[in-house]
């Protein structure tokens, strides 16, 4: 008997592509569900999300576009790439004319070697808690931004990480871990921290008001955006456009 909600489960498979595969039933009520579980679960992947949906049943075919959004949240970050597995040929052909933008393989193996991740550096450090953890995160982001040899990009950089790290000690009681990703499209800045309540931006704040952090943010990136990750807690990141 297939269970009313669907479960999300991680296949055991070495290497940065994440699989997973879900089971269960795709309706009005288990959609919320499947869509929060798989962002999370994209949230952390690092070059590509591989998601096998052979024992999901799909009830209602305009709720398959759950799979677009999807790819579309991941597609901005981490900005990677989001294929689906079936074995079944009505799932493909349903997918095929209702989600035209997410890729569809047959099997794992086949998804793996058609997928590629796009190429990138990152670089990364966990901060601990203390008067200088700000400093600490300007130093690292320029050093970095230096190394990749994007000058240009290292004050605003280092403005959002500043901001993100503050906001993780003003909201949580976690040790921000921050993550610097180079990509053609621009360079990713990220701080992650143990706590599941998302970054929400305030309007209307007074200048003397707290809270003043993610408006900044979203004044100076391209985009930015707080995602919820399977492992617990949640990333709020932002990507700067390169000149």
């Amino acid at each position: 008997m297939l269970a009313r909600h669907p479960t999300v489960w991680l296949v055991p498979r070495h290497g940065a592509i994440a699989t997973a595969s879900v089971g269960g039933m795709l309706d009005r009520t288990t959609y919320r569900r499947l869509r929060d579980r798989l962002l999370e679960f994209g949230a952390a992947a690092e070059d590509a999300v591989v998601v096998d949906i052979g024992r999901l049943e799909l009830l209602d075919e305009a709720l398959v576009r759950v799979f677009a959004l999807v790819a579309l949240r991941v597609g901005t970050w981490p900005a990677i790439p989001f294929a689906l597995v079936t074995d079944r040929p009505e799932q493909r052909a349903l997918l095929a004319a209702n989600v035209g933008n997410v890729p569809v393989y047959r099997d794992f193996a086949a998804a793996e070697a058609a997928l590629r991740p796009p190429v990138r550096w990152r670089a990364g450090r966990v901060l601990g808690r203390s008067p200088r953890t700000s400093a600490r995160a300007r130093g690292f982001v320029e050093g970095v931004c230096a190394e990749w040899r994007v000058p240009e990009l290292a004050e605003d950089a280092a403005l959002i990480a500043t901001e993100l790290v503050e906001n993780t000690f003003r909201h949580t009681a976690s040790e921000p871990r921050l993550v610097l990703e180079l990509r053609r499209d621009g360079l990713g800045i990220a701080v992650s921290d143990e706590s599941a309540r998302p970054a929400v931006l305030r309007e209307g704040l007074d200048v003397l008001e707290t809270g003043l952090g993610l408006r900044l943010v979203a004044k100076v990136a391209k985009t930015w955006g707080s995602s919820r990750v399977w492992s617990g807690g949640k990333v709020v990141w932002a990507v700067l456009a390169r000149p």
